[in-house]
């Protein structure tokens, strides 16, 4: 008799078929249910007034979506299930969850401009997302540019866009003129995160550090840590902007790594073409 759940291939139909599915492939999809609870959670914390909880769920669902995928590859459990999953859980946690949180705190002061921002930067994160699932199907896509996402990611994003709601928590009064600046500022973030804005990822360059540099980065990262739990929204607002002025060398690297391919390119495509130049002339 069929159980009351139709089995499925995690994999779809090119996968290969699978009659016990390893429990290591549900670690991923767990992690990924988590953040969604996370996210969720915020959205009810800000409604009942206790924000700061409601910010912290945020940044921890945009912590287990950094995990999630990482696990799934050290466990070799990647699938195209688990893939899916993730993209729909990342437009609950990094356009819905922060929209919502900060209208709940500060852009309702707006009134309908408030809501009209929230809605921009959760339809933003929506597009960046759908862009960012077609374009890991291009395959004339160069290589070097998986080093590079195209906007600012939808994580970045999130944790972006809730920069009002950090310096409010350092003091700065929540009234009207800070909530049309709120306005103002999570249309940019998520103008910033559909645009074509290179931004370094260091996915693929990024993967080894050279030996004289991994003691200066793990204690650049533990005092990081010592910052955040110490002077939590001081070090966000000053991780946030700093992020801000990221952007600008991230645009200038890519530019010349551009210019760099482009060089290449040529210098190939002479070599190519010597020796059909030489055989017009025996």
């Amino acid at each position: 008799m069929a159980g009351p759940f139709p089995p499925f291939e995690p994999h779809g139909g090119g996968g290969p078929k699978i009659r016990e599915i390893p429990l290591r492939m549900l670690v991923p999809n767990v992690i990924t249910v988590l953040a969604i609870c996370a996210g969720l959670s915020g959205i009810r914390l800000a409604f009942e007034q206790r924000v700061e909880i409601a910010v912290v769920m945020v940044l921890i669902a945009a912590f287990l979506d950094a995990v999630d995928g990482r696990v799934a590859r050290m466990l070799k459990a990647s699938s195209k299930f688990g893939a899916q999953m993730d993209s729909l859980a990342d437009i609950v946690n990094f356009g819905v969850a922060p929209a919502l949180v900060l209208y709940a705190h500060l852009l309702d002061q707006a009134g309908a401009l408030g809501w009209i921002a929230a809605l921009l930067f959760a339809i933003a994160c929506c597009l960046r997302l759908a862009r960012f699932n077609v374009m890991l199907e291009d395959p004339d896509r160069p290589a070097w540019h998986a080093d590079y996402f195209v906007g600012v990611p939808a994580p970045a994003g999130a944790a972006l866009v809730l920069l009002p709601v950090y310096l409010g928590f350092l003091g700065i009064t929540t009234d009207k003129t800070l909530a049309f600046f709120g306005c103002i500022y999570t249309v940019f973030i998520g103008f910033l995160m559909v645009s074509r804005l290179p931004v370094y990822s260091g996915k693929h360059s990024g993967n080894r550090v050279p030996r004289e540099y991994v003691l200066p980065l793990i204690f650049g990262l533990a005092l990081f840590v010592l910052l955040l739990t110490s002077y939590t929204w001081l070090t966000l607002s000053a991780s946030t902007i700093a992020y801000l002025v990221f952007l600008v060398f991230s645009m200038r690297a890519y530019s010349r790594r551009a210019d760099l391919e482009e060089e290449k390119a040529g210098e190939a495509g002479k070599v190519n073409a010597a020796p059909d130049a030489d055989s017009d002339h025996p």
